[in-house]
């Protein structure tokens, strides 16, 4: 199933009922439809996006080349973009701008799995508000990640200069305009420098 929305300016979603498209049909309906992002709620609704405006699109690619570059000169697991999604264990299946996985998770993947969207929780994830987020959603959606076991996640808001922060069990912590952000837990090490992020192109 094609998918065609001309003009799209705001996160359009279509309502398909959950016994209808399976995970493995999910998979095709993405696949089908490579020039659309597209993500899954966890009552299966279809969320269909606009791409990132050109400033956060920098902003993205600046986390994901920091963060695969530590993860290189650490060993201890992969960074990840944006283009592969994770199904979650309330089903929904989502794909952060920039993500964290240890080996030890990675190796528990067959090939197969590897191939297609895991059923699996990154421990770090990184989300960068674009143009057509709304805060209330973008904050419920990082709530909700926390919520299906990901241990550390951060909220970039460029356009505010803020770092929000959301741990388990917890409140999240905002940073305004931070020099550095550093990680911890399955991140420790880790240190986001915000300087060519704040300053954009």
């Amino acid at each position: 199933m094609q998918v065609v929305f001309p003009d799209i300016e705001e996160p359009r979603f279509l309502s398909i009922e959950p016994d209808l498209m399976d995970d493995d049909q999910y998979f095709d309906f993405c696949q089908e439809n490579p020039e659309l992002t597209i993500e899954r709620t966890a009552d299966g609704k279809i969320v269909i996006m606009p791409p990132s405006g050109l400033e956060s699109n920098d902003q993205e690619a600046e986390v994901l080349f920091q963060l695969r570059t530590w993860a290189k000169s650490d060993g201890e697991g992969r960074a990840l973009g944006a283009t592969g999604a994770f199904i979650l264990p309330s089903r929904a299946a989502y794909a952060p701008d920039a993500s964290w996985i240890s080996n030890a998770q990675i190796e528990k993947l067959s090939k197969d799995e590897k191939s297609k969207f895991p059923h699996l929780v990154p421990e770090f994830i990184v989300e960068v508000r674009s143009p057509s987020d709304r805060l209330p959603r973008a904050k419920a959606k990082m709530q909700e990640w926390i919520d299906n076991g990901v241990q550390l996640a951060w909220f970039i808001d460029g356009n505010r200069r803020t770092v929000t922060i959301y741990r388990p069990g917890r409140e999240p912590e905002e940073l305004i305009q931070p020099d550095v952000v550093a990680g911890e837990g399955p991140v420790k090490g880790f240190r986001l420098k915000m300087a060519d992020i704040w300053t954009g192109i």
